[in-house]
């Protein structure tokens, strides 16, 4: 049952919170020991298998803690560290400058999962607080908000099956994937439209379970771009394996 205050109350709280939460949350990525790392890894399966059941947990996540968001940073340090490995071996295998797969490694850290994560997160607590919120049905109830940091881990969670498949599974196709022919361009086309409507569905299902917001919908639209796009790229010849493989390694491509 969540505690009923006035409206200007749930204002202040809302932002409050955050401000102390953040810097705990910080200083949790450097202690391992506090971490739940079993419940990670859990979580990271089932994302991949039954994302429904992850959200279920974040609704009793939200009713034992009064809070969206995870305050244990385990999620984002072992997706970060699986992705750092995943590209050290990209390295080793199209690679041979040791220079230049730092540069890769950093970047790809940055870039992939942590810059781009938080721009798309900051857009998406943007719109969904000012354009998909209910409005509150009388002033003694709490003026609920997302999170920024909720934002965040729905980023989190949807890149995960993502990375397993634009980075683990493609890492072991890539030599089919990156040839030249139909057949390359018909599957990296195809990997790659299952796993960018995948991220999306899951953005959708972490929107959806919080019960303030509404026309969540609007979430899978790209999903029908992506699916509309793909046959386009795939007549026009167009590899998404090789180019984005060129980006990095184009002097062995």
């Amino acid at each position: 049952m969540l505690p009923t205050s006035s409206s200007t109350k749930g204002r202040s709280g809302s932002y409050a919170r955050p401000n102390s939460f953040l810097p705990q949350y910080l200083r949790r990525i450097v202690k391992w020991q506090q971490m739940d790392i079993e419940y990670t890894f859990w979580q990271m399966l089932h994302l991949c298998t039954s994302p429904k059941v992850v959200y279920q947990h974040t609704k009793y996540h939200k009713q034992t803690k009064n809070q969206w968001a995870r305050d244990d940073p385990a999620f984002v340090v072992i997706c970060s560290l699986l992705l750092a490995v995943s590209t050290i071996a990209y390295c080793a295998a199209y690679d041979h400058s040791a220079g230049h797969a730092v540069f890769v490694v950093i970047s790809v850290l940055l870039f992939h999962f942590l810059i781009t994560g938080a721009i798309l997160a900051t857009f998406c607590w943007f719109f969904t607080n000012n354009y998909l919120r209910e409005e509150a049905p009388n002033s003694h109830v709490v003026e609920q908000r997302v999170e920024w940091l909720y934002a965040f881990d729905v980023h989190c969670n949807s890149f995960f099956p993502m990375f397993v498949l634009l980075y683990v599974v493609h890492y072991f196709l890539s030599p089919l994937l990156v040839a030249h022919g139909f057949v390359p361009e018909l599957l990296s086309n195809l990997l790659f439209m299952v796993a960018v409507s995948y991220y999306h569905y899951l953005n959708f299902l972490g929107y959806d379970v919080l019960p303030f917001l509404e026309r969540t919908t609007l979430f899978l639209y790209p999903i029908g771009a992506v699916i509309v796009l793909s046959p386009i790229l795939i007549l026009s010849g167009f590899n998404p394996s090789r180019y984005f493989m060129n980006v990095y390694f184009s002097r062995l491509l």
